[in-house]
């Protein structure tokens, strides 16, 4: 499989079905072991797919057509910048001028669309609140104590992440003095040290924070962000099992909302042609994947309901 042509490393880890088949296509016992390798197979061989000089003018993002309506999902950092703000009403104005309908993730409209009427909000992020809810477990959205060693160990995931942001804006402060080869080498040693299993799965490194750093800045390179994205993240079912097994609330205020977001427009949509849906770029991949599902015959189940 190491070996393989990258069409068909890709071809394998896209129709594995579960990481149990994953580990019998990479010839290993272990499901970690497959899901590590799968990982670099699947970002070497995306890499070499990809067009690093594709056309981004406009506002970059990825078509499906389901039974033809245009579904074109936008991923942005949604870091609430001037820059961005600017960059992303241009575009959706654009888009509502001629009669498109665009929905956005739970928050983005709020943010940067608050005086567009005809911006749907999807209620993806409420969808997610329920579901952890009827959990049978811990969770990490409960109100904690206010003081105390008790607060710090209940909170230590959002310690570690504060951590990771002030020591990744500490490197990336860094660069124009030591250029940008040793910002990222240091980057990506602070990586390895602040990046759990359950991270892998969501995306969170160096370099996928410098650049939603720079594109917040320069929307021109949320292009570059969206393919970072493209090859970081396995196919859906891959990546939810995996991060069901280490985080399962994680699991659904990230991927899971992927499912939903992808539903909601379905569902939503009865007659425009042409249809936006402008997510953080962390789940473009995702919301894609689901609207392929959709393409290829999925219908909205039956469960459906708005929140």
């Amino acid at each position: 499989m190491d070996r393989a042509d990258p069409a068909d490393r890709i071809d394998a880890i896209r129709t594995a079905e579960d990481l149990e088949e994953l580990a019998e296509r990479f010839e290993v016992d272990s499901v970690h072991e497959a899901y590590f390798r799968a990982k670099v197979a699947w970002e070497t061989a995306i890499r070499q797919t990809q067009d690093p000089d594709s056309d981004d003018e406009g506002l970059p993002g990825t078509r499906v057509v389901v039974d033809g309506h245009a579904f074109h999902v936008h991923g942005v950092t949604h870091a609430g910048t001037d820059e961005e703000r600017a960059f992303l009403r241009e575009h959706v104005s654009a888009f509502q001028d001629r009669d498109a309908v665009v929905y956005c993730e739970q928050g983005i409209r709020p943010m940067y669309f608050g005086d567009f009427p005809a911006t749907c909000e999807m209620d993806d992020y409420r969808w997610a609140m329920q579901r952890c809810a009827e959990l049978d477990s811990p969770s990490h959205l409960e109100v904690l104590p206010e003081s105390g060693v008790d607060a710090l160990l209940e909170n230590l995931p959002a310690v570690t992440e504060t951590f990771r942001k002030a020591t990744f804006s500490l490197i990336d402060s860094g660069t124009p003095v030591y250029g940008e080869a040793f910002e990222r080498a240091l980057g990506d040693v602070a990586a390895d040290f602040l990046t759990t299993h359950a991270d892998l799965a969501v995306g969170k490194s160096y370099e996928a924070f410098a650049l939603s750093s720079e594109a917040s800045r320069n929307p021109e390179r949320l292009g570059d962000l969206q393919r970072y994205y493209e090859r970081n993240f396995l196919p859906q079912p891959l990546e939810r099992e995996w991060l069901r097994g280490h985080d399962p609330e994680l699991e659904i205020v990230t991927h899971a909302r992927n499912e939903r977001m992808a539903d909601y427009a379905v569902f939503h949509n009865d007659d425009a042609e042409e249809v936006h849906l402008v997510v953080g770029a962390a789940h473009q991949p995702g919301v894609v994947y689901y609207l392929e599902r959709y393409r290829d015959g999925r219908t909205v189940p039956d469960s459906f309901e708005l929140v």
